[in-house]
């Protein structure tokens, strides 16, 4: 199935919670992300997403950096919240849980994201999906490196299989939320997090749409040992879509 149709039944469609029965603006918009000594590309992201919001968006980092990550955060306007290292999903979710405007914006802080396509997620929504996915891998994700571009395929395929729908990547930082599918639900993963924000909410039968996005090389070193997250990350998937048929 194309990355531009639908992925979930669409039985929760519908355009709800603009204001007067308006469209959602960037007013409505807090994008959020877990920070761990990210100085070199922190900077970036905010930058790019004041410019493309008109600094309208709410920023909200999460970080146990022990560089200049949060004071960098700080200096571009974003809320910080300290917290021990404890993992990626912990810091994420605490980043998606923390503000209440109507639409959530996930991303990563290695400018691998384009910021730039932040509106087209924002008219997704408007259009009434509940989740736009950012389809790293529709492009080739050349940026990407070659183990973890077929990793990324791995997971994919095995998710495609227990869901009985096709999905083309289940661990891009990059999303859309509307508030009430990250609060209806809870979150139970660490490292598997990206996926499982994927996986329950297609099993819930919300309106999910996989988006193409741009991936850029990464600013900084990676954090994650591609050999044991992976394991962590397919594990997640089966576990996930596990407890959700059982559910």
């Amino acid at each position: 199935m194309s990355s531009e149709k639908r992925t979930g039944p669409g039985a929760n469609g519908a355009v709800d919670g603009a204001t007067d029965g308006g469209e959602y603006t960037f007013e409505d918009v807090s994008v959020v992300m877990g920070t761990y000594n990210e100085e070199e590309a922190i900077g970036t992201v905010l930058a790019d997403v004041e410019d493309v919001t008109d600094g309208k968006a709410e920023v909200v980092c999460v970080d146990g950096s022990s560089d200049r990550t949060p004071e960098i955060a700080r200096e571009h306007g974003a809320t910080v919240i300290e917290q021990p290292p404890q993992g990626y999903g912990v810091a994420v979710r605490a980043a998606i849980l923390e503000p209440d405007r109507p639409v959530v914006v996930t991303t990563d802080c290695d400018d691998t994201y384009p910021m730039e396509q932040l509106p087209e997620f924002l008219e997704l929504i408007n259009e009434g999906y509940d989740v736009v996915s950012g389809d790293r891998l529709y492009h080739g994700a050349d940026a990407m490196p070659a183990f973890n571009r077929l990793g990324n395929h791995a997971f994919a395929a095995l998710a495609s299989v227990l869901l009985g729908t096709r999905v083309h990547d289940t661990t891009t930082g990059m999303r859309a939320y509307r508030r009430e599918v990250v609060e209806s639900i809870e979150w139970t993963e660490n490292t598997g997090l990206s996926a499982e924000l994927l996986i329950r909410p297609l099993l819930r039968r919300y309106d999910v749409r996989e988006h193409p996005i741009e991936y850029r090389e990464r600013a900084g070193e990676t954090k994650l040992d591609p050999i044991q997250g992976g394991a962590e990350i397919a594990k997640s998937i089966v576990t996930v879509c596990l407890e959700e048929r059982f559910r």
